[in-house]
C-alpha cells in the first residue's frame, strides 16, 4: 500500500508549480520596483533587489515623477480606490441583505416578481448599462464625485440571491420562537438573522472589496479630474504610448503598492472568508 505522504505528493507538486506561476509576476514587479528605469529599459535587470527600492516607493507615493512621465501621487490614488472599494462593498452588502430579508420573510404583493426582476439583472452585461447610467449621473451632477463613483455599483443581484438563499435555511421554528418572545421584524433581523449571516457577510465583503478595487471602466468614464482617479486608472495612465516613454520602475512600484490593500483584506479576513464559502456555520 502506498503511504499517504507519497499519495499526496503529486497534489503538492501541482500546487507548488501553480504558486510559482502565479507568484513570479508579483516577484518580478517587486524586483523591478527596486531598479532604475534605464536598467529595466536595457533588459539588464537581475532577479535580485536593487539599490533604488526606497527611492522608487517614496517617489511613487509622494510625486510619481519619472524621467519621461509625470503621474499623480499614488497615495491620493490609493485613498480614492480604498474609499471606493469600501463604499461599494459595504453598500452592496447593506442593500443586498435588506432586500433579501424582505423577500425571504415578508409576504407582500408581487414579492417574487420583484425578486425575479432583480435576478434578471444578472443577465445584463455592465456595458449595456454604462450609457444610461452615465447619463443619469451627469444629469444629477455627480461627475467627479465619490457618489458618482460608488452609487451606480452598489446594487447587487448576486448578493441579494445569496442572502435570500441563506435566509431560507433558517428554520421556521426559530422564527416562531422569536415571535413568541415578542421579537419584531427588526429585532429578529438584528439579533438573529444578522449574526447568523456574519460568515456570509465576511466572504462577500472580501469578494466585493476586490471587485470595487479593480474597477476600471466605470471610474474611467465618471472621472475627468486627476484628484478623483483610482489606482488602476493611475497606473494605466503612467504607461506611455511606446516603450521608450515608460518609466517601468515607477509603474512597478505603484503596482506593488496597489496590491497591498486587497492582500491585507484577504489575509485579515481569511478565516471568515473560508467559513463563509464552505458554509460551516449554517
Amino acid at each position: 500500500m502506498i503511504p499517504k505522504p507519497l499519495r499526496n505528493l503529486p497534489i503538492h507538486v501541482i500546487l507548488i508549480i501553480a504558486v510559482v506561476i502565479f507568484a513570479f509576476p508579483v516577484y518580478f514587479a517587486l524586483i523591478g520596483s527596486s531598479w532604475d528605469a534605464g536598467t529595466i529599459g536595457r533588459g539588464q535587470m537581475p532577479l535580485t533587489l536593487g539599490p533604488y527600492l526606497i527611492e522608487n516607493y517614496t517617489n511613487a507615493l509622494t510625486a510619481a515623477r519619472g524621467q519621461r512621465i509625470i503621474g499623480h501621487p499614488v497615495q491620493v490614488l490609493l485613498w480614492n480606490s480604498l474609499m471606493m472599494a469600501l463604499a461599494i462593498a459595504i453598500g452592496k452588502i447593506v442593500i443586498s441583505i435588506l432586500s433579501a430579508y424582505a423577500i425571504a420573510f415578508f409576504r407582500f404583493p408581487l414579492r417574487m416578481f420583484f425578486f425575479w426582476m432583480i435576478f434578471l439583472t444578472l443577465m445584463l452585461p455592465v456595458e449595456v448599462r454604462i450609457a444610461p447610467t452615465y447619463k443619469v449621473m451627469s444629469d444629477l451632477g455627480l461627475i467627479n464625485t465619490f457618489a458618482g463613483l460608488t452609487i451606480p455599483l452598489m446594487a447587487s443581484a448576486t448578493g441579494t440571491l445569496l442572502f435570500r438563499q441563506f435566509f431560507l435555511t433558517i428554520p421556521d421554528e426559530l422564527v416562531e420562537a422569536a415571535k413568541i418572545d415578542g421579537a419584531g421584524p427588526l429585532r429578529f433581523f438584528w439579533s438573529i438573522a444578522l449574526p447568523l449571516a456574519r460568515t456570509n457577510i465576511a466572504a462577500l465583503f472580501v469578494i466585493l472589496f476586490i471587485y470595487g478595487w479593480n474597477q476600471y471602466l466605470w471610474p474611467l468614464l465618471i472621472t475627468t479630474s486627476r484628484d478623483m482617479e483610482t489606482i488602476v486608472i493611475g497606473i494605466v495612465k503612467m504607461m506611455g504610448t511606446g516603450e521608450a516613454q515608460t518609466d517601468w520602475n515607477l509603474i512597478m512600484s505603484s503596482t506593488v503598492l496597489a496590491l497591498l490593500p486587497p492582500v491585507l483584506v484577504v489575509i485579515l479576513m481569511q478565516q471568515w472568508f473560508v467559513k463563509g464559502l464552505v458554509q460551516t456555520e449554517k
